[in-house]
């Protein structure tokens, strides 16, 4: 399934920060939104990094309570794995395996156009595999 049919179920929406946001604001967003990850973006559909909360909590460690009021800038990746709307999902989740990637933006004409979780391909991959089996059984039920 290419990543474009998934997105079609999932929805494009996509929840983004800007860099100078404080990493206080991103949990607030990360908790809001019940989600694992944000793009760290101008507004401009332009990609300047991403923040985990694995990031956040790393982190914490080290700096506990002085790392809230610091720009998510301070603490974000900038070396963004991305995709591409025609991209394969099983490809993607050889590509989320193997980097231990858990989000991934979609960007289409350098623009971000949706994000896709290591649980969105993994319960886009349970569904094929149902059907291929579902398939199968048909198959053999009737000869």
């Amino acid at each position: 399934m290419r990543i474009s049919a998934l997105l079609e179920q999932k929805g494009t929406e996509v929840s983004t920060i800007t860099g100078d946001a404080s990493i206080d604001d991103a949990v607030t967003e990360l908790s809001r939104h019940q989600i694992g990850a944000l793009v760290v973006s101008p507004g401009d559909g332009s990609i300047e990094g991403i923040l985990s909360e694995r990031d956040i909590v790393r982190r914490l460690h080290d700096q506990h309570g002085a790392l809230l009021g610091q720009p998510v800038s301070s603490i974000m990746s900038t070396a963004v794995t991305t995709c591409s709307p025609e991209d394969d999902t099983e490809a993607l989740m050889a590509v989320m395996t193997d980097r231990r990637i858990r989000h991934i933006p979609v960007v289409s004409d350098g623009r971000l156009c949706g994000i896709v979780s290591i649980g969105d391909v993994v319960k886009i991959r349970i569904r094929e595999l149902e059907k291929d089996r579902n398939e199968l059984v048909d198959y053999i039920r009737a000869r």
